[in-house]
């Protein structure tokens, strides 16, 4: 073999094991809860964008205010091969020959979720969307969460060896909470904005105090009203907190740490005063500890949009993490005062 063709040889198969290597990693960019749609506008401004908005930009259940579950941007198909392909929420419509539905992670940049539709007419674009909405909200959302609970990660970070020892779990809270009160099964946090603030609660009651029934709603708000009555005030005297009458909350299920969990979203007030605002409630069931461990989080900010106050409290709560039991531990004791 002559020394040219050897040199020959040996490029082919650097380039070849290069060629075989990851693309390098392009960081997605894009505020919280926003989507790019990209979609023509023949199609934005007719039918299928009006089922878009109305299932993607409905209104966020639990707040006082209407605000939308994603912030949508429209932007033309062509747009998809130059920029707008970085961003970290795509929703890709076309009308085309082919139908389809597909979501992909991590398509074109990291971290990144993007969902195709298309179809060959409008009804069928339309038909995929109403069969697929709650999917892609499920899949955008927990992806934001993920983001969020990473950034908290790399941020300084409160001392949660307190809340370790009372209940133990173990979750990633930003150094801005502190802690204002706390018993032997209760502990609160709060973070102060402007012209408000921002609030964690952790308490744990009897494994027999809910039942995932229909009846369920009615005692979640009594055992938290029970709460506001021992240890939440407002500044004013003979004034707590109670879950606001007015508005019947939102109860579904969910699953946190694989512990089946019942979320209510409401609005709470201050008995006697004018101060409330929106909460996040999580029943927990740690059939494992033989308890029911409630994490809450809730919002004063009267001048503000709460939709991401509400996902800054919701992200935190999801990132808990059930510690094993200590073999030589003593059993947890229950906050039978509290219903």
């Amino acid at each position: 073999m002559n020394k040219a063709l050897f040199l020959f040889l040996v490029l082919t198969i650097i380039v070849s094991c290069k060629s075989k290597k990851e693309k390098p990693i392009i960081e997605t960019y894009g505020k919280t809860n926003e989507v790019s749609v990209i979609i023509d506008d023949q199609l934005w401004n007719g039918e299928v964008g009006d089922s878009i908005r109305n299932k993607f930009a409905s209104p966020v259940l639990g707040l006082p205010q209407e605000e939308p579950i994603f912030s949508l941007n429209q932007y033309p198909v062509k747009l998809l091969e130059g920029y707008m392909s970085n961003s970290r929420n795509i929703i890709v419509v076309k009308k085309e020959a082919k139908s389809q539905f597909r979501i992909e992670k991590n398509e074109y940049a990291n971290p990144q979720i993007v969902v195709h539709i298309s179809g060959e007419t409008v009804q069928q674009i339309l038909d995929t969307i109403q069969k697929n909405d709650v999917q892609i909200i499920n899949k955008i959302k927990d992806s934001e969460i993920k983001v969020f609970q990473e950034k908290i990660k790399h941020d300084s970070l409160f001392d949660t060896k307190d809340i370790t020892d009372k209940f133990n779990i173990k979750l990633n809270i930003p150094v801005k909470y502190k802690r204002v009160m706390h018993g032997k099964k209760f502990i609160w946090l709060k973070k102060e904005i402007t012209s408000g603030n921002l609030s964690l609660v952790f308490y744990q009651i009897p494994l027999t105090s809910v039942k995932d029934n229909s009846n369920s709603i009615k005692r979640i708000t009594h055992i938290r009203d029970s709460i506001g009555r021992i240890y939440i005030h407002g500044a004013v005297p003979r004034t707590r907190m109670i879950t606001e009458p007015a508005f019947a909350p939102y109860l579904s299920k969910t699953s946190i740490f694989n512990r089946e969990t019942l979320e209510t979203k409401g609005n709470w007030e201050l008995l006697n005063d004018f101060m409330g605002g929106p909460f996040i409630n999580y029943t927990i069931f740690d059939r494992v500890n033989n308890r029911i461990l409630v994490i809450e989080g809730f919002c004063y900010a009267p001048s503000k949009q709460k939709r991401e106050l509400m996902f800054e409290l919701e992200a935190i709560i999801k990132s808990v993490q059930f510690l094993k039991k200590k073999q030589n531990g003593k059993k947890h004791r229950m906050a039978n005062k509290a219903i």
